[in-house]
């Protein structure tokens, strides 16, 4: 869960090559930029992937992360996605404990928020949510009385917001 934290999202188009992200983590590591969140799917066009990077920019600004991410020679394109004018989502995967008696209250939670059920034991449950990072964070809290056996969380995927006609 992400809270307190001044964060910034990137999507960086590359080129579809190995040792690309390789470069890019390296290139955070040796800066010493955090990383709250990573995720990296290949774009429409089968020459590039798209890199979404969640930075802390407490410490570091984005200008220096940019700067220094166009240094790397496969990096075509860097858009700053802010929160007002791009649609983020992030996937929750989570392994709760789910006792006969609990079972119908962990049922709806996940209905209130949209997920699925996605495997079930004799004592757990493991559900399925997408949306929203915040919504997510919300999810998990209140799963916690439950008691969470495993959990993961994808990085958060970004695009800008369609234009609407004015």
């Amino acid at each position: 869960m992400v809270t307190g934290v001044t964060h910034q999202t990137l999507s960086v188009l590359v080129e579809n090559k190995s040792g690309v992200l390789a470069r890019i983590s390296g290139l955070f590591a040796r800066r010493g930029f955090n990383i709250i969140s990573l995720a990296v799917a290949p774009s429409d066009d089968e020459r590039f992937s798209r890199v979404n990077l969640v930075i802390d920019v407490e410490e570091t600004s984005v200008e220096q992360i940019t700067k220094q991410l166009f240094k790397l020679v496969n990096v075509v394109k860097i858009t700053e996605l802010h929160p007002a004018d791009s649609v983020e989502r992030e996937l929750l995967m989570m392994t709760v404990s789910a006792e006969a008696h609990q079972r119908s209250g962990v049922i709806e939670l996940v209905d209130v928020f949209d997920g699925k059920i996605v495997d079930v034991g004799l004592s757990v449950l493991t559900v399925m949510v997408a949306g929203e990072p915040d919504r997510l964070d919300d999810f998990e809290d209140l799963m916690r009385a439950y008691g969470i056996i495993e959990i993961q969380r994808t990085g958060r995927v970004a695009l800008p917001k369609a234009r609407k006609a004015s």
